[in-house]
């Protein structure tokens, strides 16, 4: 993890906290940027709903993605114990034994997973979720980029809660809403496109990301595209990502 990279990573997370900014997509850029930064195999985050029921809403594999569904599915695990407690949780090996979480650690294992640090995603006394890096070795983190991975779930929680928003709680509570309620209609919108292309659902949505960036709209709005038949097929898997920040 190189000073480089990390203000780098600081950088883009700041630079995408716009007015007009994708909920959706912010998380899906911090998870992939825990990837790449913090040096671990893969990262998901859960936010709660206005119902508050935590919802799944970023992921950068999609083994992480159905790892979160399993733990949300059976209302227990460590990444929903993080967040109604407010505190980091640590399952520095999946085959130790006895787990805590055994359908979880079992379900981990066979994802290829070997630990998971779960931080919180809060801003005072306000939890709203919690970011979640899982390693295929086991083991902690060092303390070091652990503090920067809490540090990077404080500036994306920072960023949900704008100061435009925290004073209006129902806002804010639409806002997360519309992103969960988006994040169906990517899923949807990846069934479609794997199937037109024949590929996987990782490289559908990296391709629903690529048509996004390249042509500036919200990838809700493609997705929606996609779902209704109103976006060219055909163009969309011959986009290319002409966006720097995923170089």
């Amino acid at each position: 993890m190189s000073m480089e990279n990390l203000a780098e990573t600081f950088v883009e997370l700041a630079d995408t906290l716009v007015a007009d900014f994708d909920p959706v997509e912010f998380m899906h850029l911090l998870a992939d940027n825990c990837v790449t930064t913090l040096e671990v195999d893969a990262a998901g985050i859960l936010l709660v709903d206005h119902h508050g029921e935590l919802q799944v809403v970023g992921a950068s594999s999609d083994r992480a993605r159905l790892l979160e569904l399993f733990e949300l599915q059976h209302r227990q695990g460590p990444c929903m114990e993080c967040y109604l407690t407010s505190a980091p949780v640590t399952i520095a090996s999946f085959t130790e034994s006895p787990q805590r979480w055994p359908e979880f650690a079992s379900m981990a294992r066979a994802a290829g997973f070997g630990a998971l640090h779960a931080l919180p995603m809060r801003l005072r006394e306000q939890t709203i979720g919690a970011l979640n890096l899982f390693t295929v070795g086991e083991g902690s983190l060092p303390e070091p980029t652990l503090r920067v991975a809490q540090a990077m779930a404080d500036v994306a929680t920072i960023g949900l809660l704008q100061a435009q928003v925290i004073s209006h709680r129902d806002l804010l509570a639409g806002q997360l809403q519309h992103a969960l309620q988006s994040r169906v209609l990517i899923e949807q919108a990846k069934g479609v496109l794997a199937e037109r292309m024949r590929s996987d659902m990782s490289q559908a949505f990296e391709t629903l990301r690529r048509y996004s960036r390249s042509h500036n709209k919200h990838l809700s709005a493609v997705a929606e595209g996609v779902i209704a038949g109103t976006i060219d097929m055909t163009e969309l898997v011959a986009t290319k990502d002409t966006d720097p920040r995923a170089r």
